[in-house]
């Protein structure tokens, strides 16, 4: 039994190298105009899943734009404003700080120094 399954694993993998060895890659120089292409084209679906988003979508109509004509603007826009963009939202912080948050962190701490002080 061992035998069997040893010839038939072994088998199997001659095949299955075999298969592997008809495929054939390529490789060859591309240009500059090439390899920006795919990054701007990656930039842009960035933005357009960023209007996808249904917090987007919301400010959006509050403020008073059409998402479908948002989303056409961001068609027609030139690669570099696209790249300006998508950077911009890549490095935009994840989470922001109201100012109601800083004025509780500042009356935590107040109230910490001044709980240190009386001791």
């Amino acid at each position: 039994m061992k035998i069997a399954f040893k010839k038939t694993t072994c088998r199997v993998l001659v095949v299955s190298l075999l298969a592997l060895s008809f495929q054939t890659a390529h490789a060859g120089l591309i240009g500059a105009d090439q390899a920006t292409t795919g990054s701007t084209s990656a930039e842009r679906t960035l933005l357009l899943g960023t209007l996808d988003r249904a917090d987007v979508i919301q400010q959006l109509q509050s403020a008073g734009v059409d998402p479908l004509a948002a989303r056409e603007r961001v068609q027609s826009m030139t690669d570099q404003e696209v790249h300006a963009m998508a950077q911009d939202i890549q490095s935009a912080p994840a989470g922001g700080l109201s100012t109601g948050g800083v004025v509780v962190i500042i009356l935590i701490a107040a109230l910490i120094w001044y709980y240190a002080i009386r001791k």
